[in-house]
Order: C-alpha cells, then sequence, then structure tokens
C-alpha cells in the first residue's frame, strides 16, 4: 500500500518496503526488550469510538498496524484492550507469517499480558485456540485457566521492590529471550510504562477524526508524568488525509 512520506525526503513510499525490518530487536537495551507502542487516535486525541479503538483509522492503519506486527518478538496487551478488542491468535495472513520469518522472528508472535489482578477474559477467542499462546504477568498468585490455549503465568511481587513493569520485561527478556516488544494498548498500561521508563518509539496513527465529549480514552491514562517525555520525529506519511507519526522516545 502507497503512502506519502512527508518527512523525510518528500517521496511515495510501499508499507511493505518501509515496514520490512526495522531492527527493533538489534536496538534493545541490556536488561529488557526494546518497546514500540502503536495506536491510533482522532484529531482531538482519543482512541477508542464506542468503547473500541477499530473504530478510528481506515484500511491505510490497518496495514500499519499489521505490518507492525511483523516487527516485534512478542505483542504486549492489557486486559483491558484484550476483551475490547476481542483478541484472537495474530498473524493469521501466510504472507506475514514470511514477512517474519524473513528477519528470523517466529512466525507467530505470543501475546504478553500484563493482568495485575490475575483476572482474565477468558471468552475471547484468544484464550479458545489451542495454537495460541499467551504469557501473562499478575501480581497474585493464581493457577493457569483451564482453556484451549497455551497459558503461562508469572507472577511479580509488588513487595520485591522492583516496578511490575519493569519486572516483567527483564524476565521477558531474560527467560523467554524477547528482544522486541509491540505495545499495543491501552492508555493505562502505555502510562505505566512511560512512568517505569519503558518506552522506545511510538507509531502514532492520526486519523482525520473529532471524537468530542469526554467518555472516551485518551492516548495515555492515569496519573501525569513527572515531566513531558519528549520526542524526536522519525517520519510522518499521509494517506488519505490520515497522518503516520514514527517517533524515537528520548
Amino acid at each position: 500500500m502507497e503512502y506519502q512520506r512527508l518527512i523525510p525526503d518528500p517521496a511515495t513510499v510501499d508499507s511493505t518496503e518501509l515496514l520490512r525490518d526495522l531492527g527493533l530487536g538489534a536496538r534493545a537495551p541490556a536488561e529488557r526488550p526494546f518497546v514500540a507502542v502503536n495506536f491510533a487516535a482522532t484529531v482531538d486525541g482519543r482512541i477508542a469510538l464506542g468503547g473500541r479503538s477499530g473504530a478510528i483509522g481506515d484500511d491505510g492503519d490497518t496495514e500499519v498496524f499489521r505490518r507492525l506486527r511483523t516487527q516485534a518478538d512478542a505483542l504486549l496487551v492489557g486486559t483491558g484492550t484484550l476483551a475490547a478488542e476481542q483478541y484472537s491468535r495474530p498473524i493469521r495472513r501466510a504472507e506475514l507469517r514470511a514477512a517474519r520469518e524473513a528477519i528470523g522472528l517466529a512466525p507467530v508472535p505470543p501475546l504478553v499480558v500484563i493482568a495485575r489482578s490475575g483476572r482474565l477474559p477468558l471468552e475471547i477467542p484468544l484464550f479458545q485456540d489451542p495454537d495460541a499462546h499467551a504469557i501473562v504477568y499478575t501480581e497474585v498468585a493464581t493457577e493457569p485457566p483451564a482453556v484451549p490455549a497455551r497459558v503461562e503465568l508469572q507472577r511479580i511481587d509488588p513487595a520485591a521492590g522492583e516496578p511490575t513493569l519493569t519486572a516483567a520485561l527483564r524476565h521477558l527478556r531474560r527467560e523467554h529471550g524477547v528482544r522486541s516488544l509491540l505495545c499495543e494498548g491501552g492508555p493505562q498500561l502505555l502510562s505505566g510504562l512511560l512512568h517505569e521508563g519503558l518506552v522506545d518509539e511510538l507509531f502514532l496513527t492520526v486519523a482525520p477524526q473529532l471524537a468530542g465529549g469526554g467518555g472516551e480514552p485518551t492516548l495515555t491514562g492515569g496519573t501525569a508524568l513527572p515531566s513531558p517525555a519528549e520526542l524526536t520525529l522519525v517520519w510522518a506519511l499521509e494517506r488519505r488525509g490520515s497522518l503516520y507519526l514514527r517517533y524515537a522516545i528520548d
């Protein structure tokens, strides 16, 4: 799919080439995975309409979403997004699996789920799929659910002194060899990652829509950051009025 690159070097670019190999894992710190975040938002900053992020953006955003999934060892998501978006096993298209294998990744990434309370939306398609794999981090002791999917549970003790997300990412790197993570939401999870200094890049689609109102979530939830995260624009693309922005987080 073609996009107009605005910054740097204006040109027509193809998504397959642009997102063929971002080299995320090669830039991972020694102690944790490289973390990229992907969100879509309206011009007034809403990331969901009617409770679902899928209502924002068009096929151009869907293409970027799918291509970014080919770039990371694993996908990271919170339970709210997992339930709201009715997650299923990612990477079903043979073309996208081949794209992952071409850069040395497993054809299907595991889903890493942050479920501090241990409660999971077991009714969603992901957990009913025997070929799906989820790695779940909780703050409570609990037993693996009796579902067809392969579910690994790992408890992070909040009293151990290390923040939960930092501990989870260290465990992912050490025990699972995960060098790159793509976070797909939601806003509370993104806020937690930012508070713990764990986000390296942000991919943001700005859809030409205004949502209005105060009921829908914005990009980051939770408490304000101690100081704003500084961003450096890596690229800006445009297609049919939507902007596709890639930022490095300093």
